[in-house]
């Protein structure tokens, strides 16, 4: 009888240990799943916003300042070399305002939340501002949200990239 429970016990630790191990595995595998999957969703909603982002700026040069408009939330906070902005101080501006190329540089994402993110990225932009042309760079950061069904820029700022110093010749 003392040989049966001492197999008992070891047959019964045997199969505990087997159900850990396959519960261990179970739990790293929906761990992986789970990271590819929010992976994925995060490169989603970086997808979608760099194409609202693209969208604004195609806005800008069409001459569309409507479709740039219902791209911003009324809230909307801007900020550049010239101070902080409202959404109807921004659209006064851009009335005199359109791009005619613009290319995005070393776009980065920052999700937060699972409807908002953060992208920043380096612009070269050539227009023409006020009866001015110009070309620029600058870097860009913007917070896109989606708001009943539609996204919208909360945020953008836009600093104008510094060019390197000039080295001496020789």
């Amino acid at each position: 009888m003392k040989n049966t429970s001492v197999l008992f016990v070891a047959a019964l630790a045997v199969f505990l240990a087997v159900l850990v191990g396959h519960f261990k595995s179970s739990v790293v595998a929906a761990r992986q799943v789970e990271s590819r999957d929010s992976k994925a969703i995060e490169e989603s909603l970086k997808q979608q916003i760099v194409a609202k982002e693209r969208e604004g700026l195609d806005a800008l040069k069409t001459g569309n300042v409507g479709i740039f408009a219902d791209l911003t939330a009324e809230e909307a906070v801007f900020v550049d070399a010239a101070g902080l902005a409202t959404k109807a101080e921004v659209l006064r501006n851009v009335a005199g305002f359109s791009l005619t190329d613009y290319s995005m540089e070393g776009v980065r994402f920052v999700p937060l939340s699972a409807e908002s993110g953060l992208i920043s990225y380096k612009i070269h932009e050539k227009g023409v501002s006020h009866g001015h042309e110009f070309a620029v760079q600058a870097y860009i950061s913007s917070i896109w949200a989606e708001r009943a069904g539609k996204w919208v820029c909360f945020f953008s700022q836009e600093t104008a990239a510094r060019m390197p110093p000039k080295q001496p010749n020789g």
